[in-house]
């Protein structure tokens, strides 16, 4: 019986390189496409695939975030990363919101065949360039990023808003951090899309709920 996959990707011409590195193989059935993480959320529900082939970076919804939300609403379904990101915050915050496997985009169609049978049977897959960071944190050789607050943000992005939620403005950080106002402002841009809030005053509340902004 072959496994049903969704492809999640913003990039049409990636997709359709899946698609045709994947369609032909009987061990694997294509039986949706989705550009958005709302898109690939309706298309879960709607088809209930065995595999999410998901990237993380994507408009609107990240990746994370579809990974949370199918985890919790479609257990059954198993989520395989596809992604660029190869950092640790991105890594840890996949397995954290529930991600089955991770892959590196450039993976072989072999690895990429072996991880969607892999996910499907219930194991976790996680390609070479990523798995020795995920034995160091078991080991406990790591940084610690998995256990940090918001480990989708990179140090100084959680450093940025820790001071933000201590109440502190951009010009203040700036001097504080020795930056140029352009590129804190730039940042806190990028740490409310990375957690997902809707405001400053919104990163802050959520901030101070897990611990940041403590004087």
């Amino acid at each position: 019986m072959s496994v049903r996959v969704l492809l999640v990707d913003d990039h049409p011409i990636f997709r359709e390189g899946l698609v045709a590195a994947l369609e032909g193989e009987p061990t694997v059935e294509i039986v949706g496409e989705a550009a958005t993480g709302e898109e690939a959320l309706a298309q879960v529900a709607r088809l209930v695939p065995d595999v999410v082939l998901l990237d993380l970076a994507m408009p609107g919804m990240s990746g994370i975030e579809v990974t949370r939300a199918v985890a919790r609403d479609h257990p059954a379904v198993r989520v395989l990363v596809l992604t660029m990101q190869a950092d640790d915050e991105s890594l840890f915050a996949a397995v954290r919101a529930g991600a089955a496997g991770y892959l590196l985009k450039g993976a072989h169609r072999q690895e990429v065949l072996r991880a969607v049978g892999a996910v499907a049977d219930g194991e976790a897959v996680f390609g070479a360039p990523v798995a020795s960071r995920i034995l160091a944190q078991l080991t406990g050789q790591g940084t610690g990023g998995a256990d940090a607050p918001f480990p989708q943000l990179t140090d100084r992005e959680r450093e940025i808003l820790d001071l933000v939620a201590r109440g502190l403005g951009n010009q203040a950080i700036a001097a504080r951090m020795h930056l140029a106002p352009k590129t804190v402002r730039n940042n806190v841009s990028t740490i409310l899309q990375k957690v997902q809030a809707a405001d400053r005053g919104e990163a802050i509340a959520r901030a101070r709920s897990l611990g940041l902004g403590q004087v």
